[in-house]
């Protein structure tokens, strides 16, 4: 018994030496380096506080889950900050909350008095509608592994113009950003 243990843990320590730089790179490619173990809490729940948090004058940072946002946010690699919404615009990326519990991230694309339509900019059919009372939060920064980018940076504006009106392309263009990522 005694050497079989020890030969297990042997075999063990030796792939774990072995595939360390296979593993770092996974982790690095991924954005998830020196994040530690993670505890993954229901949506209704996590979102729940955060919605709360905001409404007591806090911000809040989230990490994304979902491919609804691509190319703009990818889903368990990026995160974002947000903060309590105060003027909406077209554009604006938010977390609002669809029915009581089911909550989502996505960008506003139209306003028509106290209605809000969103949808995903990942997204080929499909929309969500809320009103303004129902936005929890609009983000406020991107946090990608390498940078993190201000949502009022004028080239993300520029792009997130662009990528509305590429609507009846994304299907092509998703599938190719599938291919290279």
């Amino acid at each position: 018994m005694r050497i079989r243990t020890i030969i297990r843990r042997i075999t063990d320590m030796a792939l774990k030496v072995a595939l360390w730089p296979m593993h770092m790179k996974y982790r690095h490619a991924n954005g998830t380096v020196g994040t530690g173990p993670r505890k993954e809490i229901p949506n209704d729940i996590l979102l729940g506080a955060v919605r709360d948090a905001i409404r007591e004058g806090n911000s809040a940072t989230i990490l994304v889950k979902g491919w609804s946002m691509r190319p703009f946010l990818e889903h368990l690699r990026d995160k974002v900050v947000l903060d309590a919404p105060e003027a909406l615009r077209i554009g604006d990326a938010v977390l609002a909350e669809i029915t009581p519990g089911h909550f989502v991230l996505h960008r506003i694309i139209e306003i028509d008095g106290d209605e809000i339509t969103l949808m995903g900019d990942g997204n080929l059919v499909g929309t969500e509608h809320c009103r303004k009372s129902d936005v929890c939060g609009v983000v406020r920064q991107y946090i990608r592994p390498t940078r993190t980018i201000s949502a009022d940076d004028p080239e993300l504006i520029r792009n997130i113009q662009r990528w509305r009106k590429l609507l009846p392309y994304r299907k092509y263009l998703l599938m190719i950003y599938r291919a290279i990522v």
